[in-house]
């Protein structure tokens, strides 16, 4: 199995303002490093020959979505949390409005499965209404079993 995963955020401007400007000079080489990252599966792309476009959606003009495929949670965190993608994620308050509801949302999708962004926005909403379970979970109430993963990536990262 691997793991899907979707976030979205609210800008707080337009992409193309002063007050996003670092954002968006971040998209390439974040999505740079993503795509090269140990365990990267695939991610949805607005466009294959500039790496600054965003996904366009109908879920909201500000709304920017970031949605993958890992071979596993230990290689989403460490992208997440242990590759220079950090200096970048601490930034996002600079960046994006705050959000009371859950903007992240993980599940097991079979080896070679590309599930939709409808979908990814259906698990999302699951994990509002239901809170966390097998369908839809975070990395903080994260949902494994022996056909999901192994015992090892069962353990605390």
């Amino acid at each position: 199995m691997h793991l899907a995963q979707l976030n979205i955020a609210h800008l707080r401007a337009p992409l193309d303002t002063p007050e996003l400007a670092d954002f968006v000079a971040n998209l390439e080489p974040v999505n740079l490093l993503s795509d090269a990252a140990p365990g990267f599966v695939w991610r949805l792309k607005e466009s294959e020959s500039d790496p600054t476009a965003t996904v366009q959606h109908e879920y909201g003009d500000h709304l920017v979505i970031n949605f993958s495929v890992w071979e596993s949670r230990e290689t989403l965190w460490n992208f997440v949390y242990k590759s220079p993608h950090m200096a970048v994620l601490r930034r996002r308050r600079e960046w994006f409005l705050r959000i009371a509801d859950p903007y992240s949302v993980m599940w097991w999708v079979p080896e070679g499965t590309i599930p939709s962004l409808a979908e990814g926005m259906a698990r999302l909403e699951r994990l509002r209404a239901e809170g966390p379970g097998p369908e839809a979970f975070t990395f903080k109430d994260f949902y494994c079993s022996r056909e999901t993963c192994s015992p090892a990536a069962m353990q605390p990262l």
